[in-house]
Order: structure tokens, then C-alpha cells, then sequence
């Protein structure tokens, strides 16, 4: 009686935090819509704290902050946006427009042909989707299988058997792939700079000599912390130490 009973109650619960989001998006769309750009942050930012985290959140949030003229918060939800939404082409277009408007031009270190190539290939999806698609393959396989084993001709026989071992072969590469960026995903801890203008350290204290500047809305990787500090690599290679409060972690849910 109980369980039942907290199952309804967070059933309720969760229709009313999904009504309540649509309610939110659709404020902050038109609000948007009527040029009033930090109503619709703020609209947007309540979705965020209801605990709904999505590609079109960010990258309506990443629009606004565009329009606000506030470059490095709407390049840091753009990249979020990607993060949820690898392949989508209109966030990358408004990202690249944002990136226009930074100060640092840095230059990406070559990939070779394979790396360029496998690449494109795992990055095609997320590891999410890529084990999903490994799940398709799978059922495919145990379809095609059923289907071989209680077929009485030959030729069919043949070729489901043979269409299922393709499936199978192409559910473990799946599974490779979804290996392969959940590993990536979990080494790479991508940041974006909030401070106007960073000084990189050499070393993790304010004593040390300064190896370059840094300007919002750059993207770097965390290599490492160490108390208040972080350090940093540029896409060009470049690595440093600056402090904690100039950047902001892409990876924070």
C-alpha cells in the first residue's frame, strides 16, 4: 500500500517537474523572442536548477548570452550544448561565430591521418549512443539467429546466418567505439576561461614566471589541480598553471 503510494506520489512529482520545465521554455522562448535576453537567462537557468539538463537548454542559453554581448558564457554553453549534442550543426555554426569574438587566436596541433580518421568516426555519437546502437546490433543478432535456426531452406539459412554474424561483429565495434569515448570522455576535462585576461604560470604559485596570456572565452583541457590552482593545455600544445576561480569546468553535470 505504501510503495504504491510513493509511487503515484513521485509519478506526480515528475509529470509536474516536466510540466513546469515546458511552462519555463516556453517564458523563456518568448521572452527571448521579445529581446528581453536576461529574462530568458533566467528563465533558462530555473529549467538548470529544476535538474534538466539538455542541448537545446544550453544552447538557447548560450544564444541569449550571445545577445547580451557576454561572448565567454555563451561559448561555455555552446560547448555544453556539444557535449550533449556532438553532431549538430547549427551549434557549431553559433560556436564558431562566438569564437569569432575572442581575443586569442590558437592554432590546433595537426592530427595525423588515422587519429583524424578514427576521430571522425568514434566522434560521430556519444558513448550513450553508441552503446545504444550496440544494443540494436545485439537484438538484430539474437533476431537473425532465431530466424537461421528455425529456417528449413538453405539459401536462407545462409544468408541470415551470415547477416547475423555481421550484426554481431558490428555490435562489438559498437561496443568498442562507446569504450573508446567513454575513456576519452572521462580523460579530457574541458574548461573555459571567465577571466578577462589570464596570466599562465609556470608553476602552480604567483611567484613563478609567467609563460603566457590567456583571454575569456578560450578553450583549454585540465591537465591537473593542485589546491587552487589548475593546469592547463591549449589546443596548440602549450601547457601552465592558472587559478581555479579564472576558468570554468565543462563537465559539471
Amino acid at each position: 500500500m505504501f510503495k504504491k503510494l510513493a509511487t503515484l506520489i513521485s509519478l506526480f512529482s515528475v509529470l509536474f517537474c516536466t510540466a513546469q520545465n515546458n511552462k519555463l521554455f516556453e517564458q523563456a522562448t518568448e521572452a527571448y523572442n521579445a529581446g528581453e535576453y536576461d529574462q530568458a537567462v533566467t528563465y533558462y537557468d530555473d529549467i538548470l536548477s529544476n535538474g534538466k539538463h539538455s542541448a537545446a537548454v544550453y544552447y538557447n542559453l548560450g544564444n541569449s548570452y550571445y545577445k547580451l554581448n557576454k561572448i565567454a558564457e555563451s561559448i561555455y554553453f555552446y560547448e555544453k550544448a556539444l557535449l550533449l549534442s556532438p553532431n549538430d550543426s547549427e551549434i557549431k555554426t553559433n560556436l564558431s561565430y562566438a569564437q569569432n569574438m575572442t581575443i586569442d587566436a590558437i592554432d590546433t596541433m595537426p592530427e595525423t591521418g588515422l587519429s583524424k580518421l578514427y576521430n571522425n568516426i568514434t566522434g560521430k555519437l556519444t558513448f550513450d549512443q553508441w552503446a545504444y546502437v550496440a544494443i540494436g546490433f545485439m537484438l538484430l543478432f539474437v533476431l537473425l539467429y532465431i530466424y537461421f535456426y528455425n529456417s528449413s531452406y538453405s539459401t536462407r539459412k545462409r544468408f541470415t546466418f551470415i547477416a547475423s554474424l555481421l550484426a554481431l561483429f558490428l555490435c562489438l565495434i559498437s561496443v568498442l567505439f562507446a569504450f573508446i569515448q567513454r575513456n576519452d570522455f572521462d580523460e579530457n576535462q574541458p574548461a573555459i576561461i571567465f577571466a578577462e585576461e589570464s596570466i599562465v604560470k609556470s608553476e602552480p604559485n604567483n611567484t613563478s614566471a609567467e609563460v603566457f596570456l590567456i583571454h575569456a572565452g578560450t578553450k583549454v583541457n585540465v591537465l591537473d589541480q593542485l589546491n587552487d590552482w589548475n593546469k592547463i593545455k591549449l589546443s596548440d600544445g602549450k601547457t601552465g598553471w592558472i587559478q581555479n576561480n579564472e576558468l570554468k569546468l565543462l563537465k559539471d553535470f
